[in-house]
């Protein structure tokens, strides 16, 4: 069976980040995500610490959560608004200091 490389911990940061930007613990976290009968707390915890990778229904459920798109939660060039949930749905907010926009 194939194993998943941890990532670099932006995914986990961004996940709490999520969380506690909207003042929910790991257990409501899990039902706010709709997710009660297939996460247990200990698995976002692990998510949270870069423990483990979440499934992509688990990071989609996160990007619904927080009005956000899926792309800002993968995508390391991208942070996430201050205020979550986002109202409009956001994008992410691509970093000052990106060696992509270095580039341009």
């Amino acid at each position: 069976m194939a194993r998943t490389k941890l990532r670099k911990p932006t995914l986990a940061q961004k996940l709490l980040h999520i969380r506690s930007s909207m003042g929910l613990s790991q257990n409501q976290m899990i039902v706010r995500m709709g997710l009660q009968d297939e996460l247990l707390r200990e698995e976002i915890s692990d998510f949270e610490r870069n423990k483990r990778v979440p499934a992509l229904d688990v990071v989609l459920q996160y990007a619904r959560a927080a009005n956000v798109s899926v792309e800002a939660l993968i995508d390391d060039e991208l942070i996430l608004p201050e205020r979550l949930p986002a109202s409009p749905k956001s994008e992410g907010i691509r970093r000052k200091n990106s060696s992509r926009s270095k580039k341009s």
